[in-house]
């Protein structure tokens, strides 16, 4: 039987999928419409994904959280949508950005039973339940990090931020990519295609809310290393901490350590 909260994921991915095609242009996707609650520019292709989105998950018990739109409603659960994570690349089209869900039945992140990550560019389908394992495209996820990072994935909006971070963190790996979509990039390391991630911004809930969940499924390391501990973040708009992930807590110290020197 399939879960319901995956069902209306993918009703959201169909109906995210129609607004993207009748948007195909660069000069439609990026035109800013307002600010949203989460502090940035909304753009025209965040707006309107958003309102097909949110429609599947606006019930009497469910609180929606999403960027632009904030807060909505109250109830047994909570619903973390981040509508177009990537959306710098989606809007130049640069086939690298997802829809992200997350579900919980309380308030933090520990409390997130159900995360979905839709990658629109390479249509992979990752999700996980708590407890009941990580999936990509239906099938149970499978591969690991490696026991020392050979290739490390940073998330930033500002190359200084890179330029500085490396003079701390390219002793401790071998490549590095830059990709900016910070949940896709965490379900990347779940399925060992990294080794570890460093988004180098204080990050909201919202920005990985939903992979957090398939990464610890996996039995990998993830955590706020501003603003410990992960699990007792709450799930709101306020950016509160740069994240780390790893196959272990040991590698996660190691990349922790480095930038706290720097």
């Amino acid at each position: 039987m399939t879960d319901p909260w995956l069902e209306l994921c993918r009703a959201a991915v169909a109906d995210v999928k129609g607004v993207l095609a009748a948007m195909p242009t660069r000069a439609e996707r990026e035109q800013v419409v307002k600010r949203g609650e989460g502090g940035d520019d909304t753009s025209a292709l965040d707006d309107r994904a958003e309102t097909v989105a949110l429609r599947h998950f606006q019930r009497d018990d469910v609180r929606i959280v999403s960027e632009e739109i904030g807060t909505l409603g109250a109830g047994r659960y909570t619903v973390v949508v981040d509508p177009i994570d990537g959306s710098q690349n989606a809007e130049r089209g640069i086939p690298y950005y997802g829809l992200c869900v997350a579900v919980a039945d309380g308030e933090t992140v520990d409390d997130v039973f159900f995360g979905y990550v839709y990658d629109f560019g390479a249509n992979e389908e990752w999700y996980a339940a708590r407890g009941g394992g990580a999936f990509l495209n239906g099938a149970p996820l499978t591969g690991a990090p490696k026991d020392e990072i050979e290739m490390l994935s940073l998330e930033a909006t500002k190359a200084s931020l890179v330029g500085k971070s490396l003079e701390v963190l390219a002793p401790l790996t071998d490549r590095v990519r830059v990709m900016g979509a910070q949940a896709i990039t965490y379900c990347h390391l779940a399925a060992g295609r990294t080794d570890a991630v460093v988004c180098l911004k204080p990050s909201r809930t919202v920005d990985f809310a939903a992979a957090q969940l398939i990464v610890r499924e996996r039995g990998f390391a993830i955590e706020l290393f501003d603003d410990p501990p992960l699990a007792a973040a709450p799930l709101d708009l306020t950016a509160r901490s740069r994240v780390v992930a790893a196959g272990s807590a040991r590698l996660c110290t190691l990349l922790t350590d480095a930038l706290r020197g720097a």
